[in-house]
């Protein structure tokens, strides 16, 4: 490091501790502070719970909660307090947050931590992705972790909404999302890695088969696909500019149900093409309607970008999308 960083990164550390040092001076010894406390207690009042705090360290939740306690007893505070049901930051804790995320970012600038080696790291990353497309993603991704980064485990999470996964990101329940996200605050990353085109199917030998068009795409019940039970979607907003409606039979919460049922029944669905998971049987038309296609993004919050697991992952996500071609097998 050149001296003229570090003395920079030397006089943000000064000014970020003595914030710091301000709430605990007439408190706490500072030669009892243990920076790995901080460090702990850093991520505890980031997400605001135990749990998640400990799988983010890759710690036990006991040595996470004592950790938790000695944090209290230095600081006399409870600093995470359980408020209807969830836990929240005290007006102190609150008034820690800050300075100590920058004093710890300051000390991690001046120390520089050698670079931990993955295949040696074991933690959980959590994304959110819809099921059918997630079992392409997931087939590609485990195979390439396996050897990069073998003692990383994942856990896909149900996909909802793209609001829902934006909550959850920002919550610190999920760590990556595969969604689309049309514009993002600036505290999250995201990046465009396919795009979706809608197709209308329904089985062979459906009677709207033989002579499809818009009367007979909208004389047959649809299969919608929501996993907060919406019935309407895209197509219904197309389909008010024109002063239309469909008739929605069926609101299901994955697409893997979608083959199975329209197969088996007179349904019809307008869905994503990826999301038929066996085409075989199916009879494909483009919907007689303009309904446009999106974007899939590729998404995080910015406060996960300087986790070495999760930027693996985010990282090995983009190389099968951009260099694998997962896109076309998804597409």
């Amino acid at each position: 490091m050149r001296q003229h960083d570090l003395n920079r990164y030397t006089s943000e550390f000064t000014g970020s501790i003595q914030s710091l040092l301000t709430l605990v001076i007439d408190m706490v010894n500072l030669r009892s502070l243990d920076l790995n406390l901080l460090v702990i207690l850093h991520a505890l009042l980031e997400e605001q719970h135990v749990t998640r705090a400990a799988r983010r360290l890759a710690l036990s939740q006991p040595a996470t909660s004592n950790a938790l306690d000695r944090c209290r007893h230095i600081f006399d505070d409870p600093l995470l307090e359980r408020v209807a049901g969830e836990m929240r930051l005290t007006a102190k804790a609150q008034s820690l947050k800050e300075p100590l995320s920058q004093a710890l970012l300051a000390i991690t600038a001046i120390v520089e931590i050698p670079k931990v080696e993955l295949t040696q790291v074991r933690q959980t990353v959590r994304l959110i992705m819809a099921d059918q497309p997630g079992l392409i993603v997931m087939t590609h991704l485990l195979t390439k972790l396996s050897t990069s980064a073998p003692k990383v485990n994942l856990s896909l999470l149900p996909w909802r909404s793209s609001k829902d996964a934006l909550h959850r990101l920002e919550n610190g329940e999920a760590d990556i999302a595969i969604s689309t996200f049309p514009a993002l605050p600036p505290k999250f990353y995201r990046q465009q890695i396919a795009y979706e085109s809608y197709v209308v199917a329904m089985r062979a030998s459906h009677p709207a088969a033989q002579k499809f068009n818009a009367d007979e795409w909208l004389a047959w019940p649809h299969i919608v696909v929501s996993g907060e039970g919406n019935a309407r979607g895209s197509v219904e907003e197309v389909l008010a500019q024109q002063g239309k409606v469909r008739h929605v039979g069926a609101v299901v919460p994955n697409f893997t149900m979608i083959d199975p049922l329209i197969k088996a029944t007179d349904m019809i669905a307008t869905t994503p093409m990826n999301c038929l998971s066996d085409p075989q049987g199916l009879a494909i038309f483009e919907p007689p309607i303009a309904v446009p296609g999106f974007s899939l993004h590729l998404a995080w919050h910015a406060r996960r970008d300087s986790d070495l697991v999760v930027k693996h992952v985010i990282e090995t996500l983009q190389h099968l999308f951009q260099k694998e071609g997962i896109a076309t097998s998804i597409q």
